[in-house]
């Protein structure tokens, strides 16, 4: 009866250790074509060569015009994974860099060259809207602007940050909500509405994780500025 409860209770341990690595490999949303291996050396060298999963810059299949920046991202994965953002090979915002945060994550880059100018994050939900007012006044003409959201990017939120990011180019921003997920690539001084943005609405109907909704990727080419 002993060795029975024993081998009960290993058994217990070993369905319990399996579904927590089926549920990180979910929140992740880690492509199941690539070998264990081949996603330690990722990690372990994401800031030397984050796009060895692609033929191309930041992991994507297919190549970018001339005069055009390689972008990909992810939103946050409920309030466990926090966004990434790569451009043009670099990693700008990630867990593994450890500078992503709840709310509204962001990384300023400067539309010629496609240099970091400055990453930071907002909360949200318990944090203080002022400053991240403050932050987007001060963006400069010509800069590309990526933001990504981590767990609540909107409780917070006032009609003044939300014209501030509307001006960016974004659409989606006037009905970002509670727990909604969302990126978005825009620039300061846009003319047009920015084509780089995905919005998904928190919803218990459709949400993939209890409380919060599915992962949002996205990659692209923005132009570079030529003025």
């Amino acid at each position: 009866m002993v060795r029975a409860g024993s081998f009960l209770k290993l058994c217990a341990l070993l369905v319990a250790f399996l579904f927590a690595v089926f549920l990180a490999f979910q929140l992740l949303e880690i492509n199941t074509e690539f070998s264990l291996g081949g996603m330690f050396l990722k990690y372990k060298s994401e800031n030397e060569h984050p796009t060895r999963l692609g033929q191309y810059k930041c992991g994507l299949t297919k190549p970018c015009p001339a005069a055009h920046f390689y972008f990909k991202m992810t939103s946050g994965a409920a309030s466990v994974v926090g966004p990434r953002m790569c451009l043009e090979d670099k990693f700008l915002m990630s867990g593994v860099k450890n500078n992503v945060g709840r709310g509204i994550n962001i990384a300023l880059a400067n539309g010629k060259t496609g240099d970091v100018i400055k990453t930071d994050y907002f909360d949200m939900w318990a944090g203080d809207v002022v400053p991240f007012i403050k932050f987007l006044k001060e963006i400069e003409e010509g800069t590309i602007v990526m933001m990504a959201s981590f767990d609540d990017p909107s409780t917070k939120l006032t009609d003044e940050a939300r014209q501030l990011i509307g001006d960016l180019g974004s659409s989606a921003i006037t009905n970002l909500g509670f727990r909604d997920n969302w990126i978005f690539v825009g620039g300061k001084g846009i003319k047009t509405k920015s084509p780089f943005e995905q919005h998904i609405k928190n919803s218990a109907d459709t949400n993939k994780f209890e409380g919060w909704p599915e992962v949002l990727e996205m990659e692209g080419c923005i132009p570079q500025r030529q003025e």
